[in-house]
């Protein structure tokens, strides 16, 4: 009978287990802190693509409203109530400015503000909204900016709900829809409309958001909504061409602006708008601090807290100042 040998099984001895231990966490060590990275990464570029697409689209709105501002129609010239055939009552919750001739439609006297802002210090400045944001801070204060003008192509009817402008190259009318339109030789008929931007604020469970607001005409009254999320200020500086020669001599802040260069008074025309919008991230991240400055026309915004933010700038050049 044939004799096996028993053969002894070998295993790992205690120093090598720990080996192999030692180097699994470290390749897990090293797995985790790259995927702790990318996700990282992902987070701040996420953030930061909301912030460029919030902004531009901010840029984008405010650049075409004023690339429009005092557009009306075929109307030649300075635009105002002595011009004008006729000219409605007020609409509902109407947005009054500052200026003797500065609501939604022209009055008989002053000069038509079709572009006017100022620094917000109330949630209240025009009496048509209430819930501006405020800060006691004046280098952290958003403005607002009202722009009137005529919107979309010509129309052939003017439906009930909105308000009409139509004019002759010397004249013109503005009326409410429904009653047809107004019989004047070689007019055409465009829809009258007023803007107001603002930036007011508003909870989103933990997170206080700063949302752009927009104030439009529609249902023959001025009615609020907001467009764009992450919006914390926005301000302007207008260009001012104060001897004559049809270039900008100097941009103003909106503080700085006076009745003379609003009304295009004494030689003053504006020609150009500066347009500045901080945009902020929705939500903060405990892992980042801000602690930058921004300069927003001549003020400076300084930071200390847990958002992301860019500064998005344009300027705008006015076909339509008269």
């Amino acid at each position: 009978m044939k004799i096996y040998k028993q053969q002894k099984q070998k295993g790992f001895t205690i120093v090598e287990i720990f080996i192999a231990l030692t180097i699994g966490l470290v390749l897990f060590a090293g797995v985790l802190s790259i995927f702790v990275g990318l996700s990282t990464t992902t987070k701040e570029t996420s953030s930061y693509g909301e912030l460029q697409e919030n902004g531009r689209f901010a840029i984008s709105v405010l650049t075409a409203d004023l690339l429009r501002q005092n557009f009306w129609g075929d109307f030649g010239g300075t635009f105002g109530r002595s011009n004008l055939i006729a000219v409605p009552a007020p609409p509902a919750n109407d947005c009054i400015g500052e200026g003797i001739n500065n609501s939604t439609f022209p009055a008989a006297v002053g000069h038509f503000r079709t572009l006017w802002g100022q620094s917000v210090i109330q949630a209240d400045p025009m009496g048509c909204f209430t819930d501006a944001k405020i800060n006691a801070n004046a280098n952290l204060r958003s403005e607002l900016i009202q722009i009137k003008r005529s919107i979309g192509e010509d129309l052939l009817v003017a439906p009930a709900g909105n308000y009409y402008l139509t004019t002759t190259n010397t004249t013109g009318s503005i009326y409410a829809g429904g009653a047809g339109i107004p019989a004047l030789e070689n007019s055409r008929t465009w829809r009258y409309q007023h803007h107001v931007y603002y930036v007011r604020e508003e909870a989103v469970g933990n997170e206080v958001v700063p949302v752009l607001m927009q104030g439009r005409l529609t249902n023959q009254a001025m009615n609020f909504a907001p467009i764009i999320d992450g919006i914390e200020i926005i301000r302007f500086s207008y260009g001012i061409d104060s001897t004559g020669n049809g270039e900008v001599n100097t941009f103003v802040s909106t503080d700085n602006m006076t009745n003379a260069l609003w009304n295009n008074a004494n030689g003053n025309r504006i020609l150009a708008v500066k347009i500045f919008v901080l945009a902020r991230s929705i939500a903060r991240d405990i892992k980042y601090t801000n602690t930058n400055t921004y300069q927003l026309a001549d003020t400076f915004v300084a930071v200390n807290d847990n958002y992301r933010r860019l500064l998005f700038t344009s300027t705008v050049v006015l076909p339509n100042s008269y």
